[in-house]
């Protein structure tokens, strides 16, 4: 097997003053394999991002099938005045434990979809629920029944599929709901 060679620019070294320097230069040897090299390469020519705003990707938590996403001016048509119980998750797109159990909620939508509706908000877009409904963490579960939170249903945090079937198990038993 043939060794291959790859040639790197020199690494620039930045001095400080006071005589001292600090060097940001990496001996590369011969023996680094091809593999290192080039990650090392590529740390130095990765773009750098000024304006940290635009570096920072938007994510997005998605609905499927089984979990609408509502906004305030449909709060009480879809939460409120619902024939059956309700339970609302505050979420947010930047929010990584949200995106970490959606496929959960999305999951458990499916499975209890003729005893529970299961309904999304976004944190950052209805403030006046937010406020209203005194949500400090997420994401946030509350069970609504009748127009009204159901007490003792109040959930924050990521929460296993296991748990979270469970949790609305005992919900369910405890409002009377077969």
């Amino acid at each position: 097997m043939d060794a291959v060679t790859l040639s790197l620019p020199p690494v620039p070294v930045r001095s400080v003053s006071a005589s001292a320097s600090t060097s940001y230069s990496v001996p590369v040897s011969s023996s680094w394999s091809v593999a290192a090299r080039q990650r090392l390469w590529s740390l130095r020519t990765r773009p750098r991002f000024r304006n940290h705003s635009s570096a920072v990707p938007q994510l997005t938590v998605t609905c499927g099938a089984g979990v609408a996403e509502i906004n305030e001016s449909q709060f009480k048509e879809t939460v409120l005045e619902a024939n059956r119980p309700v339970l609302v998750e505050f979420v947010a797109t930047w929010c990584g434990p949200c995106r970490l159990i959606s496929p959960a909620m999305e999951s458990l939508a499916k499975e209890y979809e003729d005893r529970l509706i299961v309904v999304k908000i976004d944190h950052d877009a209805n403030p006046r629920l937010i406020e209203e409904y005194k949500v400090y963490g997420l994401p946030t579960l509350i069970l609504f029944k009748n127009g009204e939170e159901v007490p003792e249903s109040r959930r924050e945090g990521a929460i296993t599929k296991s748990k979270l079937k469970v949790y609305v198990d005992d919900l369910l038993k405890s409002i009377s709901v077969s």
